[in-house]
């Protein structure tokens, strides 16, 4: 968490994407696959760590 950056919202070591925002799109039924090409900068240890 930096309070710079998404307003110290929890986010993705080396992104700006937040764990909120991972958890959204899956429970909007998104695949981590889906999920993963939006945002290739993500990896599937990095959707599993959020969903931990």
């Amino acid at each position: 968490m930096n309070p710079d950056i998404r307003f110290g919202k929890p986010i993705i070591a080396g992104t700006r994407i937040c764990v909120s925002d991972i958890l959204s799109w899956l429970s909007t039924g998104m695949s981590s696959e889906e999920i993963i090409e939006d945002f290739p900068e993500l990896k599937k240890e990095d959707i599993l760590a959020a969903l931990e």
